[in-house]
């Protein structure tokens, strides 16, 4: 019979969908890797069930344990789904900078959810990261995730989203784009492409604000790249180990603006209802147009849906700033 034994049975094996308007103008085929199918409708969910099964293997966690994450809000999702699967509790650790609709939805799903500022530095005991760690280290019988630097969050790519992406594109993918964060997607997926065809280009999409792309070329962690952004879920103010940046060909920063202008477009455009990451991801793919000629097929993750953002980017005037920093 046709059914699963529980929802996180469902996880994986997403659309991929050709994009026909936005990209019209690109020499190239472009497909779109649709993550919002997946049960929490983000990528995250791959590697929140990875992680959680991982640690049980390694005696990390524990019957009637608690799951504790510093999280923007899909990573909190995909964990709380395998969670209540599990029969864990859940604690999460995000920002004042994350829609209010990711933190209702977090509660819905019965965590405990902890709101930190923004507009500190990683290490400052007020950042999410810290606060996250701490609460690790004091809760009794719980596990702290960290998918910054967890092996599990790229592995979960690799063995999944990977494979996927080459299987339906019957291996004549050229480029990969995504946002990066945490790193996962770009270096698990990247690493697997990479194996199948060294001749793969894989391009990282980052946030100004963000110190990611400059620390690629150049080796050099520059605080002055440093400051707060409006778009969630990636560009980092640290180097979590999971961004492999010998997999990463290069990479092109997108505006807070223009991640949210670009979510609008791939709504009217394709009726593609989507989160600012994959505003983002579909503007540095326009931005990438030299890199791509008329033999080339790209695939661009998207990684969450557009019911998070209602109120930051579909239901609002949008926000501005200073160029470039806008």
């Amino acid at each position: 019979m046709g059914y699963f034994n529980n929802l996180t049975e469902t996880i994986g094996n997403t659309p991929m969908i050709v994009m026909n308007n936005i990209t019209k103008n690109l020499p190239c085929k472009v497909y779109a890797k649709y993550e919002t199918f997946n049960p929490g409708n983000s990528v995250k969910d791959r590697i929140g069930l990875k992680m959680v099964i991982d640690a049980e293997k390694k005696g990390l966690l524990k019957a009637g344990g608690t799951i504790i994450e510093g999280t923007s809000g899909n990573t909190g999702m995909g964990l709380a789904i395998a969670a209540i699967s599990k029969g864990y509790k859940c604690i999460f650790v995000t920002t004042d900078k994350q829609s209010n609709e990711k933190i209702d939805i977090l509660k819905a799903f019965g965590a405990e959810v902890i709101v930190c500022p923004t507009n500190v530095e990683a290490e400052d005991e007020r950042s999410y990261y810290s606060v996250a760690k701490r609460l690790g280290e004091e809760t009794e019988n719980s596990w702290y995730v960290n998918q910054y630097d967890n092996s599990s969050n790229p592995q979960a790519h690799y063995e999944s989203t990977g494979p996927e992406i080459w299987d339906q594109t019957d291996g004549k993918i050229t480029h990969f784009v995504v946002g990066v964060g945490t790193g996962g997607t770009i270096s698990g997926v990247g690493k697997y492409l990479k194996e199948q065809n060294p001749n793969i280009k894989v391009w990282g999409v980052d946030a100004y604000g963000s110190v990611l792309k400059k620390f690629h070329e150049t080796g050099e962690f520059d605080t002055n790249e440093i400051y707060p952004y409006q778009v969630e879920g990636i560009g980092e103010d640290m180097l979590p180990e999971n961004v492999d940046f010998k997999i990463i060909d290069g990479f092109t920063k997108v505006s807070d603006k223009d991640a949210a202008l670009y979510c609008r477009k791939l709504l009217k455009e394709e009726g593609m209802f989507l989160g600012n990451s994959a505003g983002a991801a579909i503007k540095g793919v326009l931005q990438l147009e030299k890199e791509f000629n008329s033999d080339d097929l790209v695939v661009v993750l998207f990684h969450d849906h557009g019911s998070r953002y209602l109120k930051k980017i579909y239901n609002c005037l949008l926000y501005t700033s200073p160029s470039p920093r806008d």
